[in-house]
Order: structure tokens, then sequence, then C-alpha cells
């Protein structure tokens, strides 16, 4: 799975230097609708604020471009609402945040300028939304879908030595203090409760009977994973756990941890190949190149095909 933040930072790699270029915006006109994508519409105010967006990345950057983009973007956000999904706007925000610090700016100043440019932080942060939950979709729905060949792990072992890599196997729940929409002032509340509960954990096996001792507390069996496989959210909590959880994050349904109910050096077929698969996406971004995603524009096509999109 590809990491959501570094996916975008790559994206978005010196766009803060262009930004601060950027001269001030002469202002729009009433916005038309432009696009309507199954009942959400798309404004010529939208279709000009990715255009600017698409410039400070170096993309072909016309109304045309800018509006299929804005299409596929409303066709994944979509989606990823639909499957229920979305990362939530701490998560999207925190990633704000760190582009911002990245560029050695305050979020105040990467606000301003964005607005200058044309763009706006929250076009912005709708953009990063979509880019950190996406990839979550897309592993989902095709898991372990067009998996290497054997010839090909056989040529990339032979590179490595003859030697099948080694990657660490998880097996891990994940337990969710559920914080309802209407109710988020009682977050830090439910993060205590949450942090609390670290110690008194009795493992997975006891995990349900124990949740039931609580008020809407929650489990989630997530089976085996394999590091390669970490969402890129979870992964260095998981990575820098000490004991059998890890530590607490804020999230959309609330306040959750991971329990690691086991963990072993594996290096099996699957193993393998979820490990040259990362060193192929590590040496992509490396190289500031956009890895291709066979799985993503599958089923970006097929939300396509289905669609109803009506363009004005």
């Amino acid at each position: 799975m590809i990491g959501a933040r570094r996916t975008v930072t790559a994206i978005l790699a010196g766009a803060a230097m262009c930004i601060a270029a950027a001269a001030f915006q002469p202002a729009f006109a009433a916005s038309e609708v432009k696009a309507v994508v199954n009942g959400t519409a798309i404004t010529s105010g939208d279709v000009a604020k990715r255009v600017a967006f698409l410039k400070l990345q170096h993309q072909k950057a016309d109304a045309k471009s800018a509006q299929e983009s804005l299409v596929d973007e409303a066709l994944k956000r979509q989606e990823v609402a639909r499957v229920r999904m979305s990362v939530s706007k701490d998560d999207v925000d925190a990633s704000f945040a760190r582009f911002a610090q990245g560029n050695k700016l305050t979020v105040a100043q990467l606000t301003d300028i964005l607005t200058r440019a044309g763009v706006g932080a929250d076009h912005f942060k709708q953009f990063i939304a979509v880019q950190m939950s996406w990839p979550r979709v897309v592993n989902a729905r095709f898991g372990s879908a067009g998996r290497m060949s054997s010839s090909d792990l056989v040529s990339r072992m032979m590179e490595n030595n003859k030697q099948k890599p080694e990657t660490t196997e998880y097996m891990l729940q994940q337990v969710i203090f559920v914080v309802p929409q209407s109710k988020k002032g009682i977050t830090a509340k439910r993060k205590s409760e949450a942090e609390a509960s670290r110690s008194k954990y009795p493992g997975c096996d006891q995990a349900k009977v124990f949740a039931a001792t609580m008020r809407d507390v929650s489990i989630r069996d997530l089976g085996r994973m394999l590091a390669p496989q970490l969402p890129a959210d979870w992964k260095p909590l998981v990575e820098q756990a000490r004991g059998n959880t890890t530590a607490t994050r804020v999230t959309d349904k609330g306040v959750e941890y991971l329990a690691i109910c086991s963990q072993r050096q594996v290096s099996d077929d699957t193993a393998a190949e979820m490990v040259f698969r990362q060193e192929d996406l590590d040496k992509a971004k490396a190289n500031k190149e956009a890895p291709t995603d066979e799985n993503s524009k599958k089923y970006l096509d097929e939300l396509r095909s289905k669609a109803q999109i009506i363009y004005r």
C-alpha cells in the first residue's frame, strides 16, 4: 500500500516555492455548474482552483484537464464515503501542518500563500483527504489481486542472491472507543479511557469479553498483515509499540489503538512479493516518479462506467 503521507508530499514536492512566487489572482465571476457527478456539482470556481493547483504541480493546467481531475476526485470521494474508509479531519489537518513545516512555513503562512495563489486551503485539504483515503479503498477492494508471477518472483530473488527477503507478519485487532459525530466534545475523555485500557488489555482471545465491560467499545479483527501492508497512519505506531498494544490515535470513528496478537518473521512467497513491491515504490519515490497503480486505474474506470456524469 502506498504511504499516504509520502504520496501527498511526493505529488506536491516543491509546490510551496511555486506558491510563494504566485501573484494575487483576479476575482472570479459567480460560479457556474460545469459538471455533475452522481448529483455532486463541480463549479467553474472549483475548476479555476484546480487549474491553479495543477500549475503548482507543473502539470497540464487547462480547464478541461482540471475538470477531469475534479471528476475523478469526486468519484473517489464518493466511493470512499460509501465504504466508510475516509481519513479523519484531524489526519488531514496534521498532514497539512506537516507539509507547511516541511516547507518552513507556519500553517497560517501556508494558508495565506494558497489563498493568494488562487487555490485555497480548503481545496488543498480536500485533495489531501482523497489522496490519503483512496489507497485504503483500493487495497481493501483488491487485496492480493494482481500478484507477481512465479517467474517474476524467481527473477527478483536471483537479483537478491537467491534469497527470499524476510518481513514481519502481524496478527492484529483494532480497538475502537466510539465517538459519535454529534458528540465530538467527549473525544478527550474517550482518549483517556482508551489510554487507561491499554495496560489492562487481556490479549486478543479475550478482547471481545474485555470490550463488553466498557461502554461503546468495539473490536475488529484485522487478521494477518505483513509490514509492507500496514496503512501509513498506523505503521509507525505498530513498529514502535511496546507490549501488545500501540499508542492511541483519534480517527473519524473515535479513539483507536491496535492490539498485536502476535508477530514473527516470515519469508514465504507472499512476503517476498510485498517486500519487492515496497522496494519498487520506494525506488519510484526516490526518483520522483509516480508509480502506476493498475488496480487504482481499474477501480476508477469501473466507477466512471457506472457513474452519471453530466457536462455543461
